[in-house]
């Protein structure tokens, strides 16, 4: 196994080496100036710890795994691949965000059911102006760190990408004809003469509509579960990150970041290539 670290600036000398005692690794190779590779690492209960209070991400990832041996990424939209979560700035055009952020947070801890808690949250949107999902979009919608890199070395690498979302399509279908991505479902807000009704369209797509696109995107490509990458951050994600081979919790609660394969939570987006550059 290796044990990579990744780091939004230097990793200290001192604390690289006092992780390779620890897990009593070979030697240390350099990724790039923000990543290392400790060579044939071995676990120890005191690595995770002494990362996270150093803002150190880590990850052991077994020898000679590479990009290239995934075929697919299925990712949350927000708060994973953009740095908002969309429900809670359209409220905002409402004066109503802080009612409608407490229950995105009940609901992304898994204290609540997603399908009800959407249903509260859009249910306060009702007479909102169309142009507020526009305003949304152009004005507060920011993709987070290192996302386009991350796509850029997908592509190159041959795999596709699924953007699911409890979110909405009108978001969706723009970053995914902005990004390239390969697919995108999300839910439908009802719209009528030009304003939001309160209500979404046709059946949820909540955890278990997640885990089903990932179950169907990955058959037609003709993929084992082995090749297939998921990354989200609250618990509306899990089921989807439990379908996949390996999955990632970005920037995550800690519900989600317990039950990953990795956490990143301190790097961007490409931390996840970082995980497997050979």
């Amino acid at each position: 196994m290796n044990l990579i670290l990744q780091a939004v600036n230097d990793i200290p000398q001192g604390h690289a080496e006092h992780l390779a005692a620890l897990s009593c690794a070979r030697h240390i190779e350099e990724i790039d100036r923000t990543a290392l590779r400790l060579c044939q690492a071995s676990p120890h209960p005191e690595i995770f710890s002494y990362c996270f209070e150093h803002r150190i991400d880590c990850g052991f990832v077994p020898d000679g795994t590479r990009l290239s041996d995934f075929g697919l990424l299925v990712m949350d939209m927000d708060s994973t691949l953009i740095s908002i979560e969309c429900i809670d700035e359209i409220a905002d055009m409402q004066g109503l965000k802080p009612q409608v952020a407490a229950i995105t947070e009940e609901a992304m801890q898994g204290r609540i059911d997603f399908a009800e808690s959407l249903r509260r949250r859009v249910a306060l949107l009702k007479g909102l102006d169309e142009s507020a999902l526009q305003r949304v979009y152009d004005e507060r919608l920011k993709l987070n760190p290192g996302a386009e890199n991350m796509l850029a070395r997908l592509k190159e690498n041959g795999i596709k990408t699924l953007l699911v979302s409890g979110g909405f399509v009108f978001f969706t279908e723009r970053l995914k004809q902005r990004l390239g991505l390969d697919h995108a479902h999300a839910n439908t807000l009802e719209v009528i003469d030009g304003r939001l009704t309160g209500r979404v369209l046709g059946n949820i797509l909540d955890a278990q509509g997640k885990a089903e696109w990932l179950l169907r995107i990955r058959d037609e490509l003709g993929l084992k579960a082995e090749q297939v990458i998921a990354m989200g951050d609250g618990a509306n994600d899990l089921k989807m990150m439990d379908k996949a081979g390996v999955s990632i919790a970005y920037h995550a609660k800690a519900v989600v970041r317990e039950k990953a394969s990795y956490a990143l939570n301190f790097v961007g987006l490409d931390g996840l290539v970082r995980l497997f550059e050979t």
